[in-house]
């Protein structure tokens, strides 16, 4: 398994393009054919990302989507050698299906149900094929090479789940797809907490950040996130840089706001991390947060999100070796959003 695309459903395809094209660097690779409906996508990419932004007024997944959660991620295209075998097998564990394997020339799709209202689509491919084969679209020549912003790939998701649903939403996917548990932390924060569960695909590229809140505690943004999202979903996406200074620099001149990290975070770092690749007063100047497991170093740093429910933004994250989570940067990185969101709370 590997991630083919990501499915954003949109009220608003020209805003999301300014933000992702005008300030994150990517470029239009194909857009939907003229049908004389009302539906229309977009396929935005960079590297090995692709983003297909989807905007329906009429009897589409994404307007009932958008009409429920606001704008957010539908649909995770997920390549597979075999997408009818796949979608044959995870139906015979017990997987919810939403349609059956559909073959159009070369390439195979299939789509199952996910956590929330999120549809994974298996996708079956050549390698000469792209993501405009597979969804229909027309592509668009690149008549000009684009700088981007050194983003590559899509390396995780981060998933908020209803209080009490957690083991569950392991379980299904353990069940169906073979997923496997890498990581499980409790973290507690001020006067809230939340517990984490990672879970992976056995090809490693694949990976969900299952969050949920610890209700014993105070009302935190897990809890904001299932209100304003209307349910669980996908709160965060993180895409992977081999440069995460160039690619926060290169952001931050092109008008992406990113959150802010305090400066005792970075006193406190020579008694936890001794940052490897970069310099900590690197590291200050952008606000990157850095941590490390049994396998090597990570870098990370949030967008701010605009999105008009505040519900989905970006993560920048470079690993240096790393291939897991370090405890640390959870925290920080909940403290950050924590931060930014609790002023705009108050002054509802």
């Amino acid at each position: 398994m590997t991630i083919d695309y990501v499915e954003l459903y949109v009220d608003d395809i020209e805003r999301n393009l300014a933000w992702l094209v005008g300030g994150c660097g990517f470029v239009v690779r194909a857009v939907s054919a003229p049908a004389g409906g009302s539906t229309r996508s977009v396929d935005v990419g960079q590297g090995e990302i692709d983003l297909v932004l989807t905007e329906s007024g009429e009897d589409h997944p994404a307007h009932a989507y958008v009409s429920r959660h606001g704008d957010g991620i539908g649909d995770i295209g997920i390549r597979v050698p075999d997408a009818a075998a796949a979608f044959e097998e995870a139906v015979r564990r017990g997987v919810r299906p939403v349609m059956a394997p559909v073959a159009r020339g070369a390439v195979t799709i299939a789509k199952i149900a996910g956590f929330g209202d999120v549809t994974h689509t298996f996708v079956q491919r050549p390698d000469d094929a792209v993501v405009a084969d597979v969804l229909g679209l027309v592509a668009v020549p690149e008549t000009a090479t684009a700088p981007g912003t050194g983003l590559h790939k899509v390396d995780h998701f981060a998933i908020p789940v209803e209080a009490g649903r957690m083991d569950e939403t392991v379980e299904y996917y353990q069940r169906t797809l073979d997923f496997e548990l890498i990581l499980t932390e409790r973290i507690v924060t001020g006067d809230q907490g939340m517990f984490i569960k990672v879970i992976q695909s056995k090809s490693r590229a694949v990976t969900f950040t299952l969050v949920e809140s610890d209700t014993s505690l105070a009302v935190g943004q897990v809890d904001r996130f299932l209100k304003d999202n209307d349910g669980s979903g996908v709160q965060h996406m993180a895409f992977s840089t081999t440069d995460i200074l160039a690619t926060v620099r290169q952001l931050t001149v092109d008008g992406i706001e990113l959150l802010t990290t305090p400066a005792a975070y970075y006193t406190a770092l020579a008694n936890r991390v001794r940052p490897e690749k970069y310099s900590v007063d690197e590291l200050r100047d952008l606000n990157i947060l850095v941590d490390e497991d049994h396998d090597g170093q990570l870098y990370q740093i949030f967008a701010k999100s605009v999105h008009p429910r505040n519900t989905l933004f970006l993560e920048i994250i470079e690993r240096a070796g790393a291939t897991s989570f370090g405890s640390s940067n959870i925290k920080h990185l909940y403290d950050s959003v924590e931060a930014h969101q609790v002023p705009e709370a108050t002054a509802d």
